[in-house]
């Protein structure tokens, strides 16, 4: 089994290019979605991942044959986890306790997502490929534009996509928190993960319940088989 993140060393690869290439990705003004009923992060990077000429695509079509980015993403993940770039260390301790402490695998971080694509395409993977989006609230977090971006479009597509309701976890890690009151209200409305919370654990077992992951790997694997029996066709 597969996942679409390879670890520390891939991460120090990735983000040469990330804080470069970020606010390229984000301009907002590029990408509204045409579709008002149907607003969602497939729509923002859908004109933008063909990037191999027909013939080689249509080969290895026929061949049976699946690119390695493809391929990687066949892992349904239970989380992901969208930080700041300065919040690497964080982002990394955060995703080891979940994984490791509650079993709540697997999950990753953003940065561990696919080298050489676009940002926006990695988010759409990375969104819509888990089953829970954790905002990682720190102080570094609101001070850049891309994870702006990121924890608005994550909030648009948990409300345009039914089974994405309630999916978005903000969370105040015991590292440098964002306060309260400086919350974005977007955020201020829904309920926090609080590390240094005594009913953290509580929080968790009832937030990463198996029951809804399941549901969502249905739906994640019913819409990749629809999409690919329409490439084929």
């Amino acid at each position: 089994m597969s996942a679409m993140g390879a670890g520390k060393s891939k991460l120090d690869n990735c983000l040469l290019s990330w804080h470069k290439r970020h606010s390229e990705d984000a301009d907002p003004d590029g990408h509204e979605s045409e579709d008002s009923k149907d607003v969602s992060l497939h729509g923002f990077v859908e004109h933008s991942t063909r990037t191999d000429p027909p013939g080689e695509q249509e080969g290895a079509e026929a061949k049976g044959e699946m690119p390695e980015e493809e391929a990687e993403e066949e892992v349904f993940l239970k989380f992901v986890i969208l930080h700041a770039e300065d919040d690497l260390d964080e982002a990394l301790r955060v995703q080891d306790l979940l994984q490791n402490d509650f079993g709540i695998r697997p999950g990753i971080i953003f940065a561990e997502m696919p080298c050489g694509r676009l940002h926006l395409q990695n988010l759409d993977d990375a969104v819509n490929g888990s089953a829970w989006t954790i905002l990682l609230l720190t102080e570094n977090f609101l001070r850049d534009t891309w994870c702006n971006f990121q924890f608005y479009t994550s909030l648009m597509n948990s409300v345009n996509r039914q089974h994405k309701y309630n999916s978005v976890i903000p969370m105040r890690p015991l590292n440098s928190p964002l306060p309260r009151e400086r919350t974005p209200l977007a955020l201020q409305t829904i309920n926090a993960l609080e590390e240094e919370s005594r009913g953290f654990s509580t929080q968790v077992e009832r937030i990463f319940q198996e029951s809804v992951y399941e549901r969502q790997r249905t739906i994640w694997k019913e819409t990749r088989n629809a999409l690919r029996g329409q490439s084929v066709a």
